[in-house]
């Protein structure tokens, strides 16, 4: 089974590639633009042991905006793709992770019905290059493209880069549950469809 992806978005915003191996290592090769998004979406193919290499050329001269949301977009479209029919995977994954005094808890089910909730609780405008909105918006629009129910709630903390940091590790372990090969051959689902 090739669980790999090939994904391109072109906007007037942004230019993006993006290509997934499900099964791989964790090797990850990332240029968004923006330092602390590519640190994240490392910490996420690393943990995940999802292959990720992305790159995106966007308007940073407006803002950090369309470029966090876009790559998330493509992201989780590239995993969606290489999901397939999402025959014969775990369906359902979770997990906590804690960064120094900062604890996260992630749960995935990859319904193939889009539903976010993300409460990150940062208090800062922005850490490094991106404000702290658009980090909870780059998780809210992967789970819309990668078609999933997602909650990232951060417990405790009280330093943002380590609430974020902990959300985006959380967030892989549950992904890489949920992703996980079976050994069954069905759908997981009673509706035989996700």
């Amino acid at each position: 089974m090739n669980r790999t992806a090939n994904i391109e978005r072109t906007t007037n915003e942004t230019r993006i590639g993006v290509s997934v191996g499900l099964d791989g290592s964790g090797s990850v090769t990332v240029d968004t633009g923006i330092g602390f998004l590519d640190h994240m979406i490392d910490a996420l193919g690393k943990h995940a042991r999802i292959d990720i290499g992305l790159s995106c050329s966007g308007d940073l001269g407006v803002d950090d905006h369309h470029t966090a949301e876009d790559c998330a977009l493509a992201l989780g479209s590239a995993i969606d793709v290489a999901l397939g029919e999402r025959r014969g995977i775990a369906r359902f994954g979770s997990a906590y992770a804690p960064m120094d005094e900062a604890l996260a808890r992630a749960v995935v089910d990859l319904s193939g019905r889009p539903s976010p909730v993300i409460d990150l609780g940062l208090a800062r405008d922005s850490i490094g290059a991106i404000a702290c909105e658009n980090i909870t918006h780059f998780f809210q629009s992967l789970t819309v493209s990668l078609r999933a129910s997602v909650h990232v709630d951060v417990l405790r903390g009280s330093n943002d880069h380590h609430k974020a940091e902990a959300a985006f590790k959380a967030l892989a372990m549950a992904l890489r549950e949920a992703v996980a090969i079976t050994g069954e051959d069905g759908v997981p689902s009673t509706k035989g469809v996700l």
